[in-house]
């Protein structure tokens, strides 16, 4: 019997490129976790910027669900990529990124930082950033996979976003 064909790609410079331009564009992005409450998957709308080292970055309120289902469980996925102005919007390109979560404490000395690069692409968030229930959070890549449009579909490792 014929090896069956895989339609998804390992990943080359262009969607090496396209990926990392995604992620340094993100500002939001769409973040699946698990319901602590009922184990069902979810999804929720959260702002999304990259530390200085590069890395997955979002501020999270302690009273959201995702907030308390990462704490519960780390393991999540982020979906990055807007629909361009017209066509159809399954022709845009999109990332899917496996991540685990992980919390920045307030007293860390590197949240100071955090909180500058954060404030400088989400200036609104000043009204809320010091509030005592939000905290960063950093998602340590895990892998992705890149939609860059139709039958353009790749395979990416934690490397390749970096």
């Amino acid at each position: 019997m014929a090896d069956k064909f895989d339609p998804v790609r390992d990943a080359d410079a262009e969607a090496r490129a396209t990926a990392r331009h995604l992620l340094a564009d993100a500002r939001t992005a769409a973040l699946a976790f698990v319901d602590p409450d009922t184990g069902a998957p979810a999804i929720s709308r959260i702002g999304f910027g990259l530390a200085p080292d590069g890395s997955a970055l979002t501020l999270l309120s302690d009273l959201a669900l995702h907030t308390r289902a990462l704490r519960t469980d780390p393991r999540a996925a982020l979906l990055l990529g807007e629909p361009g102005p017209r066509g159809d919007p399954l022709n845009s390109a999109r990332l899917s990124v496996s991540v685990t979560a992980h919390f920045v404490a307030n007293a860390d000395p590197a949240r100071a930082h955090l909180r500058e690069i954060w404030l400088r692409d989400h200036p609104k968030s000043k009204l809320y950033v010091d509030f005592a229930d939000f905290s960063f959070v950093r998602f340590e890549v895990n892998g992705a996979s890149l939609n860059g449009g139709f039958g353009r579909a790749y395979r990416l490792a934690a490397t390749d976003l970096t």
